[in-house]
């Protein structure tokens, strides 16, 4: 446990209840301003400060109790920021909802003086947003101070026999990742070419046990099993966070069932837990979901439609782009039309066979000469195509607004893998087609983690991934990041 998390867990603490006993006294001076009700106008009523100031600490008290038994007030949090902002606000209304029993139940018998309706409901949002707004401040302080190394970073440990070649997306994903110090492998005997330091498994039980690591990450190695049983054990024993890296098959997933045949014990591990009343939840969110951006982007939509008419009026502003839909079949995607009507490839489109075969081959000569990523996907830079508002398009990702009718006709949702082009899943290998089990996306894994970066088969995997661990709040998780990946594309 390091001195940082000590010192920012008591902050923590101390921050939350005094912004309990602060919200009650800004709520009181709202009340007196307005009741927030349009058209009624409430009898305004108030209360003298000393009896607010009970009722404040009566509150703080029982928030700091509820957050604490629900574990949010671990001094070393390894849990996703979002689901702890998404407990922060459910346990803020089990402390709403104890304090207004409370407060009536025991009406004359602790408080005398009965505390206003209004000022309650009030005080409790109040606290809400300030508590959210000091957690995450609190939160970029603490990465800000780590990444600066005024406080120490995680010392990582990692359990590997394979070179830093064939390990080196890993390594530079550490490495992004900044809050960690890598500053050993292990294995059972040494790997050539490797410039991380060695240690054999007497050195690494030894730092275990000296508290010298706070992370190990098993990725593969020669340790025998008892050897690797071992490790684990004192990871357990001396409290080094432990993890493992899975590939596609043994990470543990939290789709399985377990059931008897006859009297035997059984696990099925489901393709995806989106079936029945998941996919209805996530269905109904995507149509409110379209409908709402479909609102609020509409003087965009406009705008860019008419400017792409404008460069061509004869063309579309908005392109069908043939993609493979769930099961293999296909659909088409819409986007704004970004490239030359000349050099679009119309697969979507009535035209005629030898049109389309110019359009391919000069795609295929762009990809065979300036493509960035791999098979079978592909990325050209500098693309001569690009019609004159291609980069305010790319930049801010505003070709992909149209895709909100895709998800509204249900030919795609919000969140889920990226679909491909009929020519790229032709060249798909078997387990690839895992990625078409279920329907496409608008933003998906890959699109929030580093992107461009990723060759196709980490790409794959993040799918396949996201398939088999489906979850809301992974979906939300994904829908946040994907707002700070456009911004931080905006700032370049």
């Amino acid at each position: 446990m390091k001195k940082q998390d000590i010192i920012f867990w008591f902050i923590k603490v101390l921050l939350d209840f005094l912004i309990v006993l602060v919200s009650f006294f800004i709520a009181k001076k709202l009340r007196l301003l307005w009741d927030f009700i349009p058209w009624i106008h409430l009898k305004i009523q108030t209360i003298n400060n000393d009896i607010l100031f009970k009722y404040s600490l009566f509150a703080a008290f029982i928030l700091i109790f509820i957050y604490s038994i629900h574990s949010l007030y671990k001094i070393k949090v390894v849990n996703s920021k979002i689901k702890e902002f998404l407990n922060i606000i459910l346990y803020w209304f089990y402390a709403f909802l104890l304090f207004s029993v409370l407060v009536y139940l025991w009406k004359w018998f602790i408080f005398n003086v009965e505390i206003p309706r209004l000022i309650i409901i009030y005080a409790f949002f109040i606290w809400i947003i300030l508590i959210i707004i000091q957690r995450i401040l609190l939160n970029n302080l603490q990465y800000y101070l780590i990444k600066k190394w005024f406080f120490s970073k995680t010392n990582l440990i990692i359990i590997t026999n394979k070179d830093d070649i064939e390990i080196k997306h890993i390594l530079d994903d550490i490495k992004k990742a900044w809050i960690y110090n890598l500053i050993w492998y292990s294995n059972s005997k040494k790997i050539k070419n490797s410039k991380i330091k060695f240690l054999t498994f007497e050195n690494l039980s030894r730092k275990i046990k000296n508290r010298k690591i706070d992370e190990l990450i098993y990725i593969d190695s020669d340790y025998d099993k008892q050897s690797l049983y071992d490790i684990w054990e004192l990871t357990r024993i001396f409290a080094v966070r432990y993890r493992y890296l899975t590939n596609s098959f043994d990470v543990t997933k939290t789709n399985t069932s377990l059931s008897l045949i006859n009297e035997i014990p059984v696990i099925e591990l489901k393709n995806t837990s989106l079936s029945g009343w998941n996919l209805v939840w996530k269905r109904i969110f995507d149509i409110f979901a379209s409908l709402l951006w479909i609102i609020i982007f509409s003087p965009i939509l406009l705008i860019v439609y008419l400017l792409i008419k404008i460069d061509n009026f004869k063309a579309p502003a908005i392109f069908k782009n043939k993609r493979i839909w769930k099961w293999s079949k296909e659909f088409d995607l819409y986007k704004f039309r970004y490239m030359k009507w000349e050099h679009c490839t119309k697969d979507s489109y009535n035209v005629s066979d030898e049109e389309k075969k110019k359009a391919l081959d000069f795609e295929k000569e762009l990809i065979k000469e300036k493509s960035k990523r791999n098979w079978p996907l592909y990325k050209i830079e500098n693309d001569p195509r690009k019609t004159k508002i291609w980069n305010i398009i790319e930049k801010f990702s505003i070709d992909e607004l149209p895709q909100f009718f895709n998800v509204l006709y249900w030919d795609m949702s919000l969140v889920w893998p990226r679909p491909h082009q009929p020519r790229e899943v032709d060249k798909y290998l078997m387990w690839h087609k895992r990625l078409l089990t279920i329907k496409p996306w608008i933003t998906w894994m890959a699109q929030v983690n580093w992107r461009d970066d990723n060759s196709f088969e980490k790409e794959a995997n993040l799918d396949i991934y996201y398939i088999e661990n489906w979850s809301i709040l992974l979906d939300l998780k994904i829908i946040l990041k994907t707002f700070t990946s456009i911004f931080s594309r905006i700032k370049k």
